[in-house]
């Protein structure tokens, strides 16, 4: 993943890559050790900061790549680019440019599974700055309600959109919030797989 991401910063520093590009660079840990505990047909849900996720579901890196390229080759046949990187084959459901936009989403697919008496879980990956937003609440309210085979792990670099945690967040231990709906929460070191 850092090898990539390094290769891409290069390319898109050259404009060989058009559009928004946000690297996973320092965060690798995170998606290597989460995913790592997933079966293939369990789900991955990410934010635009997606790349990381895509390869440690399993994605072949030339098919991101090419997607981050612009090319027919790519995941998504070149029209997602790097914050849209899908691949259902995998299980990866996407990565979302819109803030907290996926955490119902990836509500919706816990619901689904369990809807269907499946026996797969779902990772939701996001930032702290999704955190304060309504769409967040209100998708873990209903994954605690309902009793979902969702997991939430946020990756807290303390930067959401470049502003610090502290002037977002009345809570600095984003964690604590889990508390609100009585669901079970830790915090881990983001560098350690």
């Amino acid at each position: 993943i850092r090898r990539f991401e390094e290769r891409t910063a290069e390319q898109y520093a050259l404009g060989k890559i058009g559009g928004f590009c946000h690297l996973y660079i320092g965060q690798e840990a995170v998606a290597v050790g989460a995913i790592a505990t997933l079966r293939e047909d369990d789900y991955v849900l990410s934010s635009y900061r997606d790349h990381g996720h895509c390869l440690a579901k399993g994605s072949d890196p030339k098919k991101v790549m090419a997607e981050l390229f612009g090319r027919t080759t790519g995941l998504c046949k070149g029209k997602g680019g790097s914050m849209h990187l899908v691949d259902s084959v995998r299980n990866f459901l996407g990565g979302y440019a819109i803030v907290g936009g996926h955490i119902p989403l990836a509500t919706g697919v816990a619901f689904a599974s369990k809807y269907q008496n499946k026996d797969q879980v779902v990772l939701c990956f996001f930032g702290e700055g999704a955190v304060p937003t309504g769409i967040c609440h209100e998708s873990l309210n209903m994954a605690a309600l309902w009793k979902l085979p969702i997991i939430f792990i946020c990756e807290n670099n303390r930067y959401g959109m470049g502003t610090p945690v502290e002037r977002a967040s009345a809570i600095y231990n984003i964690a604590q919030v889990a508390s609100a709906y009585d669901m079970p929460k830790d915090s881990f070191d983001g560098m350690d797989v």
